[in-house]
């Protein structure tokens, strides 16, 4: 049964690389948001600086991105919203069931996440172009939901492996 887990171990790089990854986006997209609301904002004051009318849908957009993505990161962290006012109460290994069961939970939202945000992108975002950018498809609206999926689904197998290595193993591998 070692061995299993020894060959699982090693795409643990994998999520790190991941990790990084989706960390690095969120702060580009919140140094892009900072960047363009504080354009505009000057723009409506200051008068050769231009206050441009795509702003507000940008920001919006990035915003999406930034807070589903964040959430995914939650995920692996395990820094997300969770009740444990009876964990100290449980035994260890029906806390670990509770949390696969959990985490069985929140892969399948992934899931749909997944297919039908994706299903939405495609419909809704194919139809219809930014206001203030016509140029520019919806999809990029509506393109987070199916994003954050894809990495919840990916960060949420990694606690899945995480609680069946502890359970079985009795040996933790918190990231």
């Amino acid at each position: 049964m070692r061995s299993f887990f020894r060959f699982f171990d090693r795409v643990e790089p994998f999520y790190d690389i991941m990790d990084k990854a989706i960390l690095v986006i969120c702060k580009v997209l919140l140094i892009v948001v900072v960047a363009i609301t504080a354009m505009a904002v000057a723009g409506r004051y200051i008068s050769f600086i231009p206050d441009p009318a795509w702003s507000e849908e940008i920001v919006l957009t990035c915003m999406a991105y930034m807070a589903v993505l964040s959430a995914a990161l939650a995920i692996r962290r395990k820094s997300h919203i969770r009740m444990t006012a009876f964990d100290r109460y449980l035994p260890k290994k029906v806390l670990l069931l509770m949390d696969m069961f959990a985490d069985i939970a929140v892969t399948f939202l992934g899931f749909v996440m997944i297919f039908v945000g994706w299903r939405y992108a495609q419909l809704l975002g194919s139809r219809g172009f930014y206001v203030s950018i016509p140029t520019l498809s919806r999809i990029w609206m509506y393109l987070p939901v199916p994003v954050a999926g894809v990495a919840m689904v990916i960060f949420e197998l990694e606690a899945l492996y995480s609680n069946l290595k502890e359970l079985v193993l009795g040996e933790s591998t918190q990231p």
